[in-house]
């Protein structure tokens, strides 16, 4: 089996990062609704290559991590958050999602953070054990926060030092 490798994403990415983004949605992890056409570019002016870090297998890209600031504020700027996490479908299993997450928390620290925080559903189980198996504990949750697709869903806020 291969190994992940994981770079910083570039332009060229964007097609790709794109398609998985669509091709994954599911209510377990999104509140936005499922992407239609016309969809909008991938990068951002908010988000661009240098805020992603795309996982490989046998060459082809089939994930991706964005890391950003929770706020704008000097006062916060310690802090990174996890801004977007997603793996293919074909690529689960494989140690991507750990890999990615592993790497964002070494570029977060590389950027001079000392935390990391995410926000993830409370129903989204595996995810919430991948988090916490690398050290992120739950700091909060906004109970019943999104109504998706009729079910409430509980926000859950978990974070870590670096």
């Amino acid at each position: 089996m291969s190994v992940p490798h994981i770079r910083h994403a570039v332009l060229d990415d964007e097609e790709t990062l794109a398609r998985i983004d669509r091709l994954t949605w599911s209510p377990l992890h999104a509140v936005q609704p499922r992407p239609q056409p016309p969809y909008p570019p991938f990068f951002t002016e908010r988000f661009g290559p240098r805020d992603h870090l795309v996982a490989e297998l046998d060459g082809n890209v089939v994930g991706y991590i964005r890391l950003g600031y929770p706020t704008p504020l000097a006062c916060n700027a310690h802090v990174r958050q996890i801004l977007g996490f997603v793996v293919a479908d074909e690529a689960r299993g494989a140690g991507v999602g750990r890999a990615l997450l592993r790497g964002v928390l070494e570029e977060a620290r590389r950027q001079g953070a000392r935390r990391i925080t995410l926000r993830v559903l409370g129903h989204n189980a595996p995810a919430r054990a991948l988090y916490a198996s690398e050290g992120f504990v739950v700091e909060g949750i906004l109970p019943e926060e999104f109504l998706l697709e009729g079910e409430y869903v509980d926000d859950v806020f978990m974070g870590r030092t670096l």
